[in-house]
């Protein structure tokens, strides 16, 4: 059996070339996802490589599907590939955390062990007294890499379950208070650098 003879056998026409839809559609939905959190980043160098492979991906995909329109089965495994990409996308970009958010906590109670072990942890933070809609609160401001964001609020639970918080993508930082841990080091070795 030659490959000619393979690929228009029904076989590869329902079976195979519905898996490689599917994972072709993961992959350049994943791609997609990368190119945009790059872009929103500012990482512009490696955006339009990203995009190159994504719309190639693409369109192999896209022919095939093309290629074979009385074939349904190729429709639903485009569509898969897309919501399993979507799916994809967002695991790899948990994975990856490439950048800062700006963690804003709220709280009525008492903030002082708050601080005090966010500084402890190598954060640097801001904090100022406010006046919310029911009474005066404590506003800490602290900017983390995304890789920090649940060991904040980790300590943010420990000491104030109830607090309000919000979290929101920072496109740039320079200079600030980041904790840097070494392999083997505790909390009490990390050093407070200034960031350029």
């Amino acid at each position: 059996m030659d490959i000619a003879s393979i690929y228009h056998s029904e076989i590869f026409r329902t079976g195979i070339l519905a898996v490689l839809i599917f994972l072709a559609r993961i992959c350049d939905v994943s791609l997609s996802t990368l190119r945009i959190i790059y872009t929103s980043r500012g990482i512009r160098f490696l955006a339009p490589i990203i995009g190159f492979f994504e719309v190639l991906v693409w369109l192999v995909a896209m022919s095939q599907i093309i290629n074979n329109l009385t074939n349904p089965v190729l429709y639903i495994a485009y569509a898969g590939g897309f919501a399993m990409g979507n799916f994809v996308g967002i695991f790899i970009e948990e994975k990856m955390a490439i950048g800062s958010v700006v963690i804003r906590i709220i709280t009525q109670k008492d903030a002082s062990n708050l601080l005090v072990l966010l500084k402890e942890a190598g954060y640097g933070i801001t904090h100022v007294d406010a006046l919310g809609s029911m009474g005066m609160v404590k506003i800490i401001f602290t900017i983390v890499r995304r890789k920090d964001i649940k060991p904040v609020l980790n300590i943010v639970s420990r000491c104030n379950p109830l607090a309000f918080y919000t979290i929101e993508d920072v496109r740039g930082v320079r200079k600030g208070v980041f904790p840097i841990i070494k392999k083997g080091d505790g909390l009490a070795n990390m050093l407070h650098l200034p960031r350029d």
